[in-house]
């Protein structure tokens, strides 16, 4: 009778296997996915489901729209540090960019936006601001050094 009970097989044998380990090493070392992406993305959610969360749907039709669009790009700038971090943390700067525009958004894309509003846009640009500049902090820690 065959033996088809699983085994494992031994990497060391792999012809690619110091070339595997650098690339291993090059993309997990360094990097903490779970301080910096996971948070990221979960702002870019609460970001966009803010207009509801907060009710000021009715008030600030266009924060609403602003909001959703906002939220939706961090969550993607997210799943790009994720998926592929050696060529998105070099888009760090748009997490920053990005928290800038919250933080100002509703006095220029809200109409006489009301204390809730305006303090919701404020924390939020302030996290994707502190967590842009701990993604740029990451990229350079984990830059290839020359």
């Amino acid at each position: 009778m065959a033996n088809v009970s699983p085994t494992r097989g031994d990497i060391s044998s792999h012809p690619d296997v110091n070339e595997m380990r650098d690339r291993y090493a090059r993309m997990l070392g360094g990097r903490d996915v779970a301080l910096v992406d996971g948070p990221v993305f979960l702002l870019g959610l609460y970001c966009a489901a803010s207009p509801w969360i907060v009710h000021y749907t009715t008030s600030q039709p266009d924060l609403v729209v602003h909001n959703l669009i906002v939220g939706i790009a961090i969550a993607l700038l997210a799943l790009g540090f994720t998926r592929a971090p050696e060529r998105m943390y070099g888009l760090s700067w748009a997490m920053c960019a990005l928290g800038v525009w919250m933080i100002v958004s509703p006095w220029i894309v809200g109409e006489s936006p009301d204390a809730g509003v305006v303090w919701n846009n404020i924390i939020i640009g302030a996290l994707a601001l502190v967590l842009g500049l701990m993604c740029i902090g990451t990229a350079a820690r984990s830059a290839p050094k020359s």
